[in-house]
């Protein structure tokens, strides 16, 4: 039967879908073949890839990032979104920096994630994947939607936090945790009394990040995103994380694997912001060791 429904799937346009919510009860068109969807998830600048530390280049200038909005707290729309769960973030937040080139206000965030807290990143370092990402998506100030900034290639900037398991809960995400209860099956519910600082790292763990150019991870897989990837992680205890595999699929299925497989970087480079700022701290480290050691070597001779 499902071979039959596979020729229908190929014959008549039907919505998107993860692989894990394909079944012969619910046809969709599975990641492999998203370019009958959108033509644009055939291109060559597509995400998420796999980043390959050794292959980075650090030739970029890759400043800190400036947040204005990031801590004030706010009340927004928490969606099941029928593929992920979604935050809407007021348009009073946005960021700065970072070699942007422009003010970029913020839209949503969302998730990707695995199996009860099993590998579920859309992105990979060095192969790994990590049990949980979160986007953060922004389009540049003079646009009005996401639908107007992707006609710009570089109209969006996404931030994208990598998760790791931890001994203990994070309590500045237990809000979110909670409020998924309420949103088992695609619905929606509000958030109350939440930052987005609440769900990020620390200022000073936001200067270690990766670069590139890429695209949108579900279709229309527009090829018009501006890439940063935190370095450092964000700590959810297990039960956090298996959580959101409690969520459903339109069709009654678990939520899980929520994530593209990799994409070829055909040639594009990955710039990293850290490397060189760790030599030079190294270096002056060093320097300055010697520099406090040469008194008191001097005296014991």
């Amino acid at each position: 039967p499902c071979l039959f429904l596979s020729l229908l799937q190929f014959f008549f346009e039907v919505g998107w879908c993860y692989q894990s919510a394909f079944s012969c009860d619910h046809i969709c068109t599975e990641p492999d073949t998203w370019g009958n969807v959108s033509q644009q998830c055939n291109g060559r600048s597509q995400s998420p890839i796999n980043i390959i530390k050794s292959r980075v280049s650090t030739e970029k200038d890759l400043p800190s990032f400036q947040f204005i909005g990031q801590q004030d707290a706010f009340h927004a729309r928490l969606l099941n979104t029928g593929h992920s769960v979604q935050l809407d973030l007021p348009s009073n937040i946005w960021v700065q920096g970072g070699n942007l080139g422009e003010t970029y206000k913020a839209l949503q965030l969302h998730l990707h994630w695995g199996k009860n807290g099993g590998p579920g990143s859309e992105h990979t370092i060095d192969g790994e994947q990590f049990p949980m990402e979160m986007h953060i998506v922004l389009i540049k100030e003079e646009y009005n939607s996401l639908s107007e900034a992707v006609s710009d290639r570089e109209g969006v900037a996404v931030l994208g936090f990598f998760f790791k398991e931890s001994r203990n809960d994070n309590k500045k995400f237990n809000p979110l945790i909670r409020a998924l209860k309420r949103i088992t099956s695609p619905s929606n519910t509000t958030l109350s009394g939440v930052s987005l600082e609440m769900f990020t790292l620390p200022q000073n763990n936001m200067t270690r990040y990766f670069r590139y150019d890429g695209s949108l991870t579900t279709p229309n897989c527009s090829q018009s995103v501006i890439w940063t990837l935190f370095e450092d992680t964000v700590p959810l205890s297990s039960k956090q994380l298996a959580a959101f595999s409690q969520l459903k699929f339109p069709s009654g299925k678990p939520m899980v694997n929520t994530y593209r497989p990799v994409q070829p970087l055909n040639g594009r480079q990955v710039y990293y912001s850290g490397g060189h700022v760790s030599v030079v701290s190294a270096m002056v480290l060093i320097t300055s060791v010697l520099v406090s050691s040469l008194p008191l070597l001097h005296h014991t001779t």
